[in-house]
């Protein structure tokens, strides 16, 4: 009962909080702008863009990283033929890959959030 509580109220914090960051996007927005104009970057268009196509990029490759890892546990499941410490090993490796692709899934859909937020100025 106390995972199942633990599991919903860390979706109510990926849902509330990309909420109640909308209204200061804009702000925050306008600082980037401002600071990067005031650092003579003047070729770059927007800061807030660069940053959130970094972030985007790194959380691409955890993704990949994640793939490999099931790949991995999968193969090593396949060939245990029947060996318990293996298929408990391979059974912890997809667990602990799919907690990491949860989270991973909930950082891009707030860099995405974000990203759309700063791009629609």
């Amino acid at each position: 009962m106390k995972k199942i509580f633990t599991f919903l109220l860390s979706g109510l914090f990926f849902v509330a909080g990309p909420v109640l960051a909308v209204g200061r996007l804009t702000d925050a927005s306008d600082k980037l702008n401002n600071a990067g104009r005031a650092a003579g970057t003047t070729g770059l268009s927007n800061v807030g863009i660069i940053i959130g196509q970094t972030i985007n990029i790194g959380l691409g490759l955890i993704g990949l990283i994640f793939l490999i890892l099931m790949v991995y546990a999968g193969y090593l499941w396949m060939t245990a033929r029947g060996e318990e410490e293996k298929v408990k090993t391979a059974q912890k490796i997809i667990t602990a890959s799919m907690i990491g692709l949860v989270i991973v899934l909930g950082a891009y859909a707030i860099t995405f959030l974000v990203m759309s937020r700063f791009s629609t100025q």
